[in-house]
Parts: structure tokens; sequence; C-alpha cells
């Protein structure tokens, strides 16, 4: 009776072992590279796309405070009408005459910009070196390889420190210490790292490991936060993109959500995170909180952002801080649709070629390359002119989306063999992860 007890007691905890076992195999995640790839193109070209449109319209309202006026900001009823000069009394009708998406056919070429040529840059490095960890000399000497010293080098605030402080023999991360760079809180880490999270699909820590130096090499306090903030929702949204059927909409504000918990509750980057948030939920239309927004941070300079009290041009037109919250309102009222995201993007104010390239290449990864072109019913240009902006690339820069992709998975291969310690299937040209 007793050995019964005994056999029954050892079968029962087998059959437990061994569904624990297989369910950890059923609860696999799997990265088909194919699959991936195309991803990765859209999200390339998602971002020129978005990058260009949001150009059109960039710093063409920044509010009234300061010496610099812009009058009453865009709505919805401005899309479509003419583009108005920007602060430097630019007009964009060489890309638009009005505001409205700007496309490369296919005998043309996308051009480079600051919110794509850095995130090139890093992609290139990573692949040059083979490595997932670049080091301070490896950054250093790529920004003085790539970036152009004698003539317009695409840099602005926190950028063109760094870059200034590498010429003199700073390292990273001491390029965006406070104590030498006083622009460590502008926008720049934040359009520079998102590619990051793309290699690591569904993890995170380890794509923030990986943006750790980068982020640091032009940001601090709600600048890094901000920038970690967009790395955590590329990966977690490279994640869930692959594995689930929900909406687009779905799993932007799920990763969002998770990504809420890198912004400390003490930081006004976090406090406007919520409070953009709240606003959406309570059904206020997205102009009159980017109103709120504005009013509440740049006018009356609520939960610790400080920006217009120190006297900077344009009052700080480039921080961190409320092209974050620009962002969020396009992100949030864009529900995961492209085409909404980036129009609301472009008319929100401030730099608004940052936060539409930023959405534009998530959500074009999403969609892929070819679910860009079904929304817009119409192909597009996979060339791209990396010797725009930058310089002392092969082919005198000419590259293409499908090269990029393909360096891409490279990287992504190192990260799922060494890093996540996924299994190759040959047979299926893809990556399991075992959870």
């Amino acid at each position: 009776m007793k050995f019964a007890k005994i056999l029954i007691f050892v079968v029962f905890w087998g059959i437990c072992i061994l569904s624990c076992t297989n369910s950890a195999k059923i609860q696999s995640e799997i990265v088909n590279r194919k699959e991936y790839k195309e991803k990765l193109e859209g999200f390339w070209l998602g971002q020129c796309i978005a990058n260009w449109t949001g150009l059109v319209t960039e710093m063409d309202k920044i509010g009234n405070i300061g010496e610099i006026k812009t009058g009453s900001f865009y709505t919805r009823e401005d899309w479509g009408k003419k583009d108005i000069p920007n602060i430097w009394g630019e007009e964009k009708a060489y890309l638009s005459p009005t505001i409205d998406f700007v496309f490369k056919d296919t005998n043309e070429i996308w051009g480079a910009d600051d919110d794509t040529d850095i995130e090139y840059i890093y992609q290139h490095l990573l692949h040059k070196h083979n490595t997932l960890f670049l080091t301070p000399d490896q950054i250093r000497n790529g920004w003085l390889k790539h970036i152009k010293t004698e003539e317009e080098n695409y840099l602005w605030v926190s950028n063109q420190r760094a870059f200034d402080l590498m010429q003199k023999g700073v390292l990273p991360p001491k390029t965006g210490d406070p104590r030498k760079n006083d622009f460590y809180d502008m926008i720049d880490a934040q359009l520079t790292t998102e590619i990051f999270g793309l290699y690591a699909p569904g993890n995170p820590e380890i794509a923030l490991k990986m943006a750790e130096l980068p982020i640091q090499t032009t940001a601090r306090g709600n600048a890094e936060h901000i920038a970690r903030f967009y790395v955590a929702m590329h990966s977690i949204v490279a994640g869930n993109s692959i594995q689930t059927k929900e909406s687009n909409k779905d799993i932007l504000f799920n990763a969002a959500k998770e990504a809420r918990k890198l912004l400390p509750d003490s930081t006004y980057s976090a406090k406007m995170y919520d409070f953009v948030h709240k606003q959406y939920l309570k059904g206020i239309e997205w102009e009159k909180t980017r109103d709120s927004l504005y009013e509440r941070y740049q006018v009356q300079q609520l939960d610790g952002y400080t920006i217009t009290s120190r006297n900077m041009h344009c009052n700080g037109c480039f921080a961190a801080g409320i092209n974050f919250g620009a962002s969020l309102i396009s992100l949030f009222y864009g529900e995961g649709n492209y085409q909404e995201t980036i129009k609301i993007g472009a008319l929100v104010g401030w730099d608004s070629d940052n936060p539409t390239a930023t959405w534009g290449g998530l959500i074009g990864f999403m969609l892929g390359k070819r679910g860009i072109e079904k929304t817009f019913n119409r192909n597009f240009s996979n060339r791209f002119n990396i010797h725009r902006t930058r310089q002392n690339f092969e082919n005198n820069g000419i590259d293409n989306f499908e090269n990029m992709a393909e360096k891409g998975m490279r990287i992504l291969d190192n990260v799922m063999r060494h890093e996540m310690k996924a299994t190759f299937d040959e047979e299926t040209d893809a990556w399991i992860i075992f959870k």
C-alpha cells in the first residue's frame, strides 16, 4: 500500500514536470528572419516618409513665449493648406507646397536627415565591428569619420556639443555630462537611438544595455529617461507585433504602459506622460491637449519643467521635454493608424519631424514595407542617400532599405545567439526563443 502511494506520487510529479516542460516549449516565441527583415525595411521606409512629412512643418509653431512668437498652433483643419515659414523664415515648398505627405517615387532617392542618419551610423558601427556593445572609442571614431566638420553637418544642440567635445579628444559618456555639455536635456538622444530596441524584440533589458552608451553620448536626466522610454517601446512592440493578433493600437498602448515604468515618478517626463494620457482618456481633442501641454509646461512651468526660465533660443524648442509631450499626443490620438499618427505629429508643433519619424518608423516596422505601400496604395523608392547629411560611406553614400535591413538582421542574429540564447531552426529560417 505504501509502495503504491509512493508510485502514484512519483507518477503525479512526473506528469507535472513533463507538462511544465511542454508548456514552456509551447509558449515559445518565433522570429521568422524573412518576415522580420521585411519589417525592418518598413521601419526605414516608414521613418523616411514621416521624417520628410514632418520637415514641412518643423518649427513652424512653437508658441508665444520668448523672443520668437509664432501665433496660434496648427489644427486638424490646416492639413492640406499652405505651409507657413518656420522660425528661421524658411518655407518648405520644395518639399510640399501644402502641409501634406512627402513621397519619393521608385525613380527617386530618399535623403538622410538628423532623425535617421545617426541611427544609420550606429547600425553601421555595430555591423562593422561585429559587436553588440559599442565602445567609447568606436562611437567617437565613427562620429569623427562620418560627420562633416567644415560645412553644414546637420547637428544641433547636444549632438553638436558632443561632436565638438569629441574633436577635442573627449570620449562618451563624458560628452553628455552636464558639466561639459549644457545641452544634455535637449531632444538629441531620443531621435538617434530608438533602433536599438528592434535588435532585441521583446527584451528591452538587452536593448537598453546596447543603447546605454549611445544615449549617454548626448543625454542625461529627463532626456535620458525619454530616450530609454523610446528604446523600450521599440523592443516591446517588436516582440509583441510578431506574436500577437492584437490591433496596432493595443500593441502600442500596452508597450507605452510598460515603458512608462522607466520614467521615474518624480520627473517631469513621467508627469508629462501621465498628463497627456489622462487628457486622451477623457476624450479631449488633441488640439486642446496640445494647447494645455503648452500652457502647463512652457507658460506655467509646472512639474519641474523650467526650460522657459533658462531663456534659451526659441524658448527651448529643441528640448527633450516639450517634444516628448508632443510626441505622446501623436501616439495616443493616432491610435496606431500610420496616416493619422503622422498627420497629428506634423501639426502638433515644435520639432515636428522628430515624433513623426519616431512613430513613423515604429508603426512602419509593424506594417512592414508591403503594409506601408498598401496603406498608401502605391510603391515607394527603396534607395537612401546617407551622404545628404553624412560622409565617407561606400557607393558614394547610396544605400537601399533591403541592405540596411539585412545589416539589422545580422545584428539581431548576434543578439539572439549571444544574449537571448535562442535556438535557430534552419528549416524554417527562424529563431525560437523559449520563455
